[in-house]
């Protein structure tokens, strides 16, 4: 499937100017490291041991022993598994049988044609001590990014302390924001056909030298590690044969990820120059511009920038899916309908204004009150408590419990940051949906009051789960365990002259014009709820400690 993209994307350009333009890029692009990488350093036998013991027992077809055989005997080989190890990050060489990859093609959603091969996403199953030497590599390669400060601000992908949540809080809070000025903005999602896929290798080695600072031994690892790679299917314990793999990254792998977002590096650079607002999760990229109602002028700037985005994309192999790129406006409705004549088309691509779009999970309506979103999570959670309640009195307490937080929980708790600030009607509309939890599991009656209940559970009710979160992500921001782009948003307090709640761990409380839209945002949210909390709660000294801390606290104040 890649090659076809590929061939497209070869198509719509000429071979010089392909040729030419990666090295440019690459180059313009260069931050000058302060520090190359030049080699890998070996590990020893204790980090070894917890890597091993902290990865997954999942098995590939190629490994020669079952996974957990492997862990369980591992005294017996540790010393043997670690030289070949070193051997390969000290030598830079990869060994043949660690790029070999078995293809579990995996249907993209439930909904789709099972029958039609685009819809499946190729996952790569490979050997185990291979993820052990991926994961040895991308720890070194992640401390030479964080020492250079060469991660990008707004891509949220696959990073420690980020998120999809972290990444729609600071889209939905800069979107709030503007609405509380009296701004319409734009939000663009632009989708990717295939990226992991058609990456182009001589492109991501150069990026690695020259914008990376990845230079000898370690650099000849990754040429290693990038050339002569094999893939084939197997399915129905029918595999087809082997492929060899002259493109893309593989899905599924510890380092493919890693390489993807340094592949797409450069883009940052490209929407900032347009002084575009942008967020990046992989390869899911939003753009939005905020502006005056009157300044429909300023669309131009979207528009040059997405002719911009095109043509990076093309001239790295990237294929831009028009099809699937969608745009919403945010404002009034009166302006709204202006906005959408305008923008009907940018550039060539379709933008035909939706009233509700899908972001990361999350569905985004024009009035930003998050009504649709929660309207599919009861649709969804509440099929999903029928089902188990079929078969309630068949299972134990423990693994109902694991059934409805596995299919219920889980969505009442996914991205329920961006729910802060909401009207009661509608966080009700998912304390109906806990509730129902609550008395499938217990077997309770609808006529019995249900506090009690949820508190023998020890649930907290929708609305502190939700106040949980946003402490949370507060905490964290303040001990550096969340992006900067959140901890920006939140200011400490220091008066002007000496009062004794300088010392208090207070956050300023931003001034907002209108409580309805500016006051749900996190930059409001964070400060305000924060500084309700009791100093015990606030000085808690590890994570761990913050979060039984802060649920007692939130307990009592639900319960009491």
């Amino acid at each position: 499937m890649h090659v076809t993209i590929r061939d497209k994307i070869q198509q719509m350009l000429p071979i010089p100017a392909i040729n030419e333009s990666f090295t440019t890029v690459a180059l313009e692009s260069s931050v000058g490291p302060q520090l190359c990488l030049d080699c890998f350093s070996p590990i020893d036998l204790s980090e070894f041991t917890s890597v091993v013991a902290s990865s997954k027992s999942s098995t590939c077809l190629l490994d020669p022993i079952p996974t957990r055989l492997l862990k369980g005997t591992l005294p017996l080989m540790n010393s043997s598994l670690l030289d070949l190890v070193n051997l390969s990050l000290v030598s830079g060489y990869v060994p043949q049988a660690f790029k070999t990859a078995v293809i579990k093609p995996l249907l993209k959603k439930p909904s789709l044609d099972p029958g039609v091969l685009a819809n499946y996403r190729p996952i790569s199953n490979l050997p185990f001590i291979s993820k052990i030497l991926e994961k040895a590599v991308a720890k070194q390669l992640s401390d030479h990014l964080h020492r250079n400060e060469l991660f990008e601000d707004f891509q949220s992908g696959f990073r420690a302390h980020h998120s999809t949540e972290t990444a729609l809080l600071k889209v939905t809070n800069d979107l709030l924001l503007a609405s509380d000025n009296g701004l319409v903005s734009i939000l663009v999602l632009l989708d990717l056909s295939a990226a992991f896929d058609t990456i182009d290798h001589n492109i991501l080695l150069q990026r690695l030298e020259h914008v990376i600072g990845i230079r000898g031994k370690a650099l000849k690892w990754f040429q290693s590690y990038l050339s002569d790679r094999f893939q084939f299917v197997h399915v129905h314990d029918e595999p087809s044969t082997r492929t060899k793999v002259s493109y893309g990254v593989p899905q599924g792998s510890v380092l493919g990820p890693i390489l993807f977002t340094l592949y797409m590096l450069p883009l940052g650079y490209v929407i900032r120059k347009h002084s575009i607002n942008y967020h990046c999760y992989a390869d899911d990229t939003q753009l939005y511009l905020s502006i005056k109602p009157v300044n429909t002028n300023q669309l131009t700037r979207l528009q040059a920038c997405l002719t911009d985005i095109k043509a990076w994309m093309t001239s790295n192999f990237l294929l831009l899916n028009s099809e699937k790129t969608e745009v919403i406006i945010f404002g009034p409705k009166n302006l709204r309908n202006n906005f959408s004549k305008i923008i009907a088309t940018l550039d060539g691509i379709a933008l035909a204004s939706s009233t509700t779009v899908k972001n990361l999970g999350v569905i985004f309506d024009q009035d930003m009150s998050f009504n649709s979103h929660i309207k599919q999570i009861s649709r969804t959670a509440f099929f999903h408590l029928r089902n188990i309640s079929k078969i309630r009195n068949i299972l134990s307490q423990n693994d109902a419990e694991k059934l409805v937080h596995a299919f219920v929980s889980s969505r009442l708790d996914y991205c329920n940051s961006l729910l802060s600030g909401c009207p009661n009607i509608l966080i009700k509309s998912l304390q109906l949906i806990q509730n129902a939890a609550a008395r499938v599991l217990t077997g309770t009656s609808k006529r019995d009051h249900i506090s009690p209940i949820l508190a023998s559970l020890h649930w907290l009710p929708v609305k502190y789960r939700i106040e949980f979160k946003i402490l949370l992500l507060t905490y964290k921001s303040l001990h550096n365990q969340a992006p900067s782009y959140l901890k920006d948003l939140i200011v400490p307090y220091y008066p002007n002259r000496p009062l004794r709640s300088q010392s208090a761990g207070l956050l300023v409380v931003p001034r907002v014009l209108k409580s309805r839209m500016g006051g749900r945002a996190f930059s409001y949210q964070a400060p305000l709820l924060w500084n309700q909390l009791s100093a015990w709660v606030q000085e808690a000294d590890t994570l761990c400690t913050f979060k039984a801390r802060l649920k007692t606290f939130l307990f009592d104040k639900a319960y009491s």
